[in-house]
């Protein structure tokens, strides 16, 4: 088991009481770009369901601690990794990572997972910290200090990223955290 979801196994029951709120408004933006209905949600790395209570999403982590946590919030969660998601193909109209992609490992394996289970028409949001920025280069730094083994991107290396596993790739917000929405196009493009 990797260091961070051992760590967030144990940070889980301060980790709300440390984390800012979600921008709702961006979050709302990127999932209105969608070019289909958006009622199934998967919140990817979701950890304590911060953000899927504002969804309804389904808690998706591999961090037992935090999928407790989104339990007690009347949240549906499933414990598993962003690799290997077990959900079928095209079964989801949106997935939604807010600050935990830099966590994920294999980021572009992970893209082309969460898009296998997102139908035609599906949006990704991804909503992380830009490594670009001062404030995003601290952060790198400060998780390497304290043993994660974390991926922070610059928003075009995730646009680019984002557009690799084969998404429409659509900016909503940029800044210290930045938001990229990718759609997944109908299977005849």
């Amino acid at each position: 088991m990797r260091w961070d979801v051992r760590a967030f196994d144990l940070f889980a029951p301060v980790y709300d009481s440390f984390m800012p709120p979600t921008d709702g408004v961006a979050l709302r933006k990127a999932l209105a770009v969608a070019d289909r209905e958006v009622d199934r949600v998967l919140d990817v790395g979701g950890g304590s369901g911060r953000v899927a209570g504002e969804t309804g999403a389904t808690v998706v982590d591999p961090a037992r601690g935090m999928l407790r946590r989104a339990r007690r919030r009347g949240l549906e969660s499933v414990q598993a990794s962003a690799t290997d998601l077990p959900h079928p193909d095209g079964s989801v109209d949106a997935v939604v990572v807010v600050d935990a992609f830099h966590h994920f490992p294999a980021g572009q394996r992970c893209l082309s997972e969460m898009a296998r289970v997102l139908a035609p028409g599906g949006v990704l949001v991804i909503t992380d910290f830009d490594r670009g920025t001062r404030l995003g280069w601290a952060l790198d730094r400060a998780e390497r200090l304290v043993g994660f083994d974390s991926t922070f991107y610059t928003v075009s290396e995730l646009e680019s990223a984002i557009g690799s596993a084969g998404f429409e790739v659509k900016p909503i917000e940029y800044g210290f955290e930045t938001t990229v929405a990718g759609v997944k196009p109908p299977a005849d493009r």
